[in-house]
Protein backbone atom coordinates (compact mmCIF):
# COMPACT_ATOMS: atom_id res chain seq x y z
CA UNK A 1 0.00 0.00 0.00
CA UNK A 2 2.88 2.60 -0.62
CA UNK A 3 0.90 3.96 -2.73
CA UNK A 4 -1.10 5.00 -0.83
CA UNK A 5 -0.53 8.41 1.08
CA UNK A 6 -1.81 9.00 5.01
CA UNK A 7 -2.42 12.46 5.61
CA UNK A 8 -3.81 14.65 8.28
CA UNK A 9 -5.69 17.74 8.25
CA UNK A 10 -7.43 20.02 10.82
CA UNK A 11 -10.90 21.14 9.83
CA UNK A 12 -13.33 23.79 11.99
CA UNK A 13 -10.55 22.39 14.94
CA UNK A 14 -11.24 18.97 14.23
CA UNK A 15 -8.38 16.78 13.13
CA UNK A 16 -8.62 13.72 10.45
CA UNK A 17 -6.56 11.35 8.73
CA UNK A 18 -7.21 10.36 5.18
CA UNK A 19 -5.69 8.79 2.46
CA UNK A 20 -5.20 10.16 -0.71
CA UNK A 21 -4.37 8.22 -4.19
CA UNK A 22 -3.86 8.96 -7.90
CA UNK A 23 -4.49 12.31 -9.58
CA UNK A 24 -7.14 14.04 -11.72
CA UNK A 25 -10.68 14.63 -10.59
CA UNK A 26 -11.61 13.92 -7.40
CA UNK A 27 -13.77 10.85 -6.08
CA UNK A 28 -14.63 11.19 -2.35
CA UNK A 29 -14.90 7.61 -0.82
CA UNK A 30 -16.41 7.51 2.84
CA UNK A 31 -16.99 4.54 4.81
CA UNK A 32 -19.43 2.75 7.18
CA UNK A 33 -19.32 1.53 10.42
CA UNK A 34 -17.93 -0.50 12.11
CA UNK A 35 -14.97 0.22 8.98
CA UNK A 36 -12.51 3.00 8.44
CA UNK A 37 -10.77 4.23 5.00
CA UNK A 38 -9.73 0.83 4.96
CA UNK A 39 -12.73 -0.73 3.78
CA UNK A 40 -11.83 0.83 0.05
CA UNK A 41 -7.93 -0.65 0.26
CA UNK A 42 -9.37 -3.05 -2.60
CA UNK A 43 -10.54 -0.89 -4.91
CA UNK A 44 -8.61 2.71 -4.38
CA UNK A 45 -5.68 1.63 -6.95
CA UNK A 46 -7.93 1.31 -10.12
CA UNK A 47 -9.88 4.13 -9.14
CA UNK A 48 -6.31 6.17 -8.67
CA UNK A 49 -5.28 5.41 -12.12
CA UNK A 50 -8.14 7.63 -13.41
CA UNK A 51 -9.17 10.10 -10.18
CA UNK A 52 -7.72 11.84 -7.62
CA UNK A 53 -9.15 9.28 -4.51
CA UNK A 54 -10.02 10.98 -1.44
CA UNK A 55 -10.29 7.83 1.50
CA UNK A 56 -11.08 9.82 4.97
CA UNK A 57 -11.53 8.39 8.49
CA UNK A 58 -14.60 10.26 8.99
CA UNK A 59 -15.37 12.08 12.95
CA UNK A 60 -14.87 9.16 15.33
CA UNK A 61 -13.73 6.56 13.48
CA UNK A 62 -9.96 5.26 12.68
CA UNK A 63 -7.40 7.80 13.11
CA UNK A 64 -9.89 10.91 13.18
CA UNK A 65 -10.11 12.88 16.00
CA UNK A 66 -13.01 11.48 18.48
CA UNK A 67 -15.81 14.82 19.87
CA UNK A 68 -17.91 13.76 21.96
CA UNK A 69 -20.73 15.70 19.53
CA UNK A 70 -21.22 16.21 16.18
CA UNK A 71 -22.37 12.52 14.43
CA UNK A 72 -25.18 14.23 13.20
CA UNK A 73 -25.03 13.39 9.21
CA UNK A 74 -24.72 17.23 8.45
CA UNK A 75 -22.01 17.80 10.50
CA UNK A 76 -19.97 14.59 9.60
CA UNK A 77 -20.68 15.49 5.84
CA UNK A 78 -19.39 19.22 6.57
CA UNK A 79 -16.13 17.83 8.02
CA UNK A 80 -15.46 16.11 4.80
CA UNK A 81 -16.30 18.98 2.64
CA UNK A 82 -14.24 21.10 4.34
CA UNK A 83 -11.13 18.61 3.71
CA UNK A 84 -12.01 18.51 0.48
CA UNK A 85 -12.12 22.40 -0.19
CA UNK A 86 -8.67 22.76 1.84
CA UNK A 87 -6.85 20.32 -0.91
CA UNK A 88 -8.38 22.49 -3.40
CA UNK A 89 -11.43 20.82 -4.96
CA UNK A 90 -14.95 21.95 -5.20
CA UNK A 91 -16.41 19.53 -7.52
CA UNK A 92 -16.68 15.75 -7.29
CA UNK A 93 -18.02 12.31 -7.03
CA UNK A 94 -18.56 11.04 -3.87
CA UNK A 95 -19.70 7.59 -2.96
CA UNK A 96 -20.95 6.16 0.94
CA UNK A 97 -21.19 2.70 2.16
CA UNK A 98 -23.28 1.94 5.04
CA UNK A 99 -23.09 4.59 7.72
CA UNK A 100 -21.11 6.61 4.19
CA UNK A 101 -24.39 6.34 2.16
CA UNK A 102 -26.61 9.22 4.44
CA UNK A 103 -23.24 11.17 4.59
CA UNK A 104 -23.15 11.13 1.23
CA UNK A 105 -26.75 12.34 0.60
CA UNK A 106 -26.54 14.99 2.74
CA UNK A 107 -23.42 16.00 0.70
CA UNK A 108 -25.67 16.18 -2.73
CA UNK A 109 -28.84 17.08 -1.17
CA UNK A 110 -27.24 19.93 0.54
CA UNK A 111 -24.71 20.63 -2.25
CA UNK A 112 -25.99 19.44 -5.41
CA UNK A 113 -24.15 22.34 -7.66
CA UNK A 114 -20.70 20.59 -6.14
CA UNK A 115 -21.22 16.84 -6.22
CA UNK A 116 -21.07 16.17 -10.04
CA UNK A 117 -22.28 11.89 -9.45
CA UNK A 118 -22.93 9.82 -6.62
CA UNK A 119 -22.97 6.38 -5.47
CA UNK A 120 -25.05 5.20 -2.51
CA UNK A 121 -23.54 1.81 -0.89
CA UNK A 122 -26.25 -1.19 0.39
CA UNK A 123 -28.24 1.71 3.53
CA UNK A 124 -31.08 3.78 3.58
CA UNK A 125 -30.59 7.02 3.85
CA UNK A 126 -32.47 8.22 7.19
CA UNK A 127 -36.39 9.20 6.42
CA UNK A 128 -37.09 7.16 3.28
CA UNK A 129 -39.34 4.25 3.49
CA UNK A 130 -36.43 2.08 3.23
CA UNK A 131 -35.00 3.45 6.48
CA UNK A 132 -38.03 2.07 8.54
CA UNK A 133 -37.90 -1.08 6.82
CA UNK A 134 -34.35 -1.91 8.24
CA UNK A 135 -35.04 0.03 11.56
CA UNK A 136 -37.91 -3.22 11.87
CA UNK A 137 -36.28 -5.59 10.78
CA UNK A 138 -35.07 -8.63 13.00
CA UNK A 139 -31.50 -9.00 11.16
CA UNK A 140 -30.67 -5.11 11.52
CA UNK A 141 -31.19 -5.53 15.38
CA UNK A 142 -28.17 -3.61 16.17
CA UNK A 143 -30.08 -0.31 14.41
CA UNK A 144 -31.61 -0.04 17.65
CA UNK A 145 -28.95 -2.01 20.04
CA UNK A 146 -27.01 1.32 18.97
CA UNK A 147 -29.47 3.49 19.31
CA UNK A 148 -30.00 3.29 23.28
CA UNK A 149 -28.10 5.35 25.60
CA UNK A 150 -24.73 4.05 27.60
CA UNK A 151 -26.49 0.37 27.26
CA UNK A 152 -24.30 -0.35 24.39
CA UNK A 153 -21.33 0.37 25.64
CA UNK A 154 -21.97 -1.03 28.94
CA UNK A 155 -22.25 -4.70 27.12
CA UNK A 156 -19.96 -4.16 24.83
CA UNK A 157 -16.92 -2.55 26.51
CA UNK A 158 -13.80 -5.37 26.97
CA UNK A 159 -15.59 -7.76 24.58
CA UNK A 160 -15.44 -5.35 21.54
CA UNK A 161 -13.50 -8.34 19.67
CA UNK A 162 -15.73 -10.75 19.55
CA UNK A 163 -18.65 -8.23 19.30
CA UNK A 164 -17.46 -7.23 16.03
CA UNK A 165 -16.51 -10.43 14.85
CA UNK A 166 -19.87 -11.32 15.07
CA UNK A 167 -21.53 -8.02 13.50
CA UNK A 168 -18.70 -8.52 10.57
CA UNK A 169 -19.06 -11.74 9.88
CA UNK A 170 -23.32 -12.13 10.04
CA UNK A 171 -23.46 -10.13 6.89
CA UNK A 172 -21.02 -11.96 4.77
CA UNK A 173 -22.32 -14.60 2.38
CA UNK A 174 -18.45 -16.33 3.60
CA UNK A 175 -17.72 -15.74 6.73
CA UNK A 176 -14.12 -16.07 5.94
CA UNK A 177 -14.14 -13.50 3.09
CA UNK A 178 -12.06 -11.31 5.09
CA UNK A 179 -8.82 -12.20 6.32
CA UNK A 180 -8.05 -12.25 10.27
CA UNK A 181 -5.68 -9.73 9.54
CA UNK A 182 -7.85 -7.36 8.11
CA UNK A 183 -10.50 -8.04 11.02
CA UNK A 184 -7.43 -6.90 12.86
CA UNK A 185 -7.48 -3.18 11.38
CA UNK A 186 -10.63 -3.06 12.37
CA UNK A 187 -10.86 -4.24 15.76
CA UNK A 188 -7.63 -2.30 16.65
CA UNK A 189 -9.85 1.03 15.70
CA UNK A 190 -12.79 0.21 17.46
CA UNK A 191 -11.11 -0.95 20.51
CA UNK A 192 -9.58 2.17 21.54
CA UNK A 193 -10.79 4.66 23.62
CA UNK A 194 -13.84 6.32 22.73
CA UNK A 195 -14.40 4.04 19.25
CA UNK A 196 -17.22 2.10 19.88
CA UNK A 197 -18.78 5.13 21.57
CA UNK A 198 -18.46 7.55 18.60
CA UNK A 199 -20.07 4.40 16.42
CA UNK A 200 -22.69 4.26 18.16
CA UNK A 201 -23.21 8.04 17.93
CA UNK A 202 -24.13 7.89 14.80
CA UNK A 203 -26.44 5.42 15.32
CA UNK A 204 -28.15 8.08 18.00
CA UNK A 205 -28.30 10.43 15.41
CA UNK A 206 -30.60 8.90 12.88
CA UNK A 207 -33.48 10.31 14.05
CA UNK A 208 -32.17 14.12 13.62
CA UNK A 209 -30.81 12.86 10.82
CA UNK A 210 -34.40 11.93 9.30
CA UNK A 211 -35.70 15.14 10.40
CA UNK A 212 -32.65 17.10 8.85
CA UNK A 213 -33.46 15.10 5.32
CA UNK A 214 -37.36 15.78 5.36
CA UNK A 215 -37.16 19.17 3.13
CA UNK A 216 -35.00 17.85 0.91
CA UNK A 217 -36.38 14.29 0.49
CA UNK A 218 -39.21 16.77 -1.24
CA UNK A 219 -37.64 17.39 -4.11
CA UNK A 220 -35.01 14.44 -6.30
CA UNK A 221 -31.66 14.89 -6.40
CA UNK A 222 -30.55 16.34 -9.89
CA UNK A 223 -27.25 14.75 -10.47
CA UNK A 224 -26.79 11.14 -11.59
CA UNK A 225 -27.19 8.68 -9.21
CA UNK A 226 -25.39 5.13 -8.98
CA UNK A 227 -27.38 2.41 -5.81
CA UNK A 228 -25.71 -0.53 -5.40
CA UNK A 229 -27.47 -3.19 -3.31
CA UNK A 230 -26.21 -6.55 -1.82
CA UNK A 231 -27.66 -9.83 -3.75
CA UNK A 232 -27.88 -11.25 0.64
CA UNK A 233 -28.23 -8.11 2.18
CA UNK A 234 -31.19 -6.93 4.43
CA UNK A 235 -30.97 -3.68 2.59
CA UNK A 236 -29.96 -4.61 -1.02
CA UNK A 237 -33.50 -5.51 -1.64
CA UNK A 238 -34.79 -2.00 -0.75
CA UNK A 239 -32.63 -0.17 -2.89
CA UNK A 240 -34.10 0.22 -6.44
CA UNK A 241 -36.95 1.61 -5.19
CA UNK A 242 -35.40 4.14 -2.67
CA UNK A 243 -33.51 5.03 -5.70
CA UNK A 244 -36.49 5.98 -7.71
CA UNK A 245 -37.45 8.21 -4.89
CA UNK A 246 -34.49 10.14 -4.35
CA UNK A 247 -33.15 10.78 -7.45
CA UNK A 248 -34.40 11.80 -11.13
CA UNK A 249 -31.49 9.68 -13.06
CA UNK A 250 -31.00 6.86 -11.41
CA UNK A 251 -30.00 3.65 -12.27
CA UNK A 252 -29.34 0.19 -9.61
CA UNK A 253 -26.50 -2.47 -9.73
CA UNK A 254 -27.29 -5.15 -7.98
CA UNK A 255 -23.68 -6.78 -6.27
CA UNK A 256 -23.37 -10.53 -6.43
CA UNK A 257 -22.37 -12.73 -4.24
CA UNK A 258 -22.29 -10.43 -1.58
CA UNK A 259 -23.72 -9.46 1.99
CA UNK A 260 -23.75 -6.00 3.00
CA UNK A 261 -19.90 -5.96 2.95
CA UNK A 262 -19.70 -4.95 -0.86
CA UNK A 263 -15.87 -4.16 -1.17
CA UNK A 264 -14.28 -7.08 0.83
CA UNK A 265 -16.78 -9.85 -0.96
CA UNK A 266 -17.17 -8.52 -4.55
CA UNK A 267 -14.31 -5.33 -4.98
CA UNK A 268 -13.97 -6.88 -8.53
CA UNK A 269 -17.75 -5.89 -9.09
CA UNK A 270 -17.86 -2.94 -7.24
CA UNK A 271 -14.60 -0.97 -8.73
CA UNK A 272 -16.03 -2.42 -12.57
CA UNK A 273 -19.70 -0.65 -11.37
CA UNK A 274 -18.01 2.59 -10.16
CA UNK A 275 -15.54 3.16 -13.37
CA UNK A 276 -18.65 2.72 -15.92
CA UNK A 277 -20.64 4.80 -14.09
CA UNK A 278 -18.21 7.56 -13.74
CA UNK A 279 -17.14 7.08 -17.65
Amino acid sequence: MTHFQHKYATVEGLKLHYVIAGQGEPVLLIHGFPQTWYEWRGIIAELAKKYTVIAPDYRGAGESERPQGGYDKHTVMEDLRGLVHQLGFKKLRVVGHDIGVMVAYRYAAVHPDEVQQLVLMDAPVPGTPAADQVRAMPRAWHVNFHNARDLPEALVAGREREYLTVFFKSRFTNPDAISAADMEVYIAAYSSPGGMRAGFELYRAWDKDAQDNKPYLAKKLPMPVLVLGGEMSVSGPLMETMMNQIANNGQFKLVRNAGHWLCEQNPRDVEQFLLDFFA
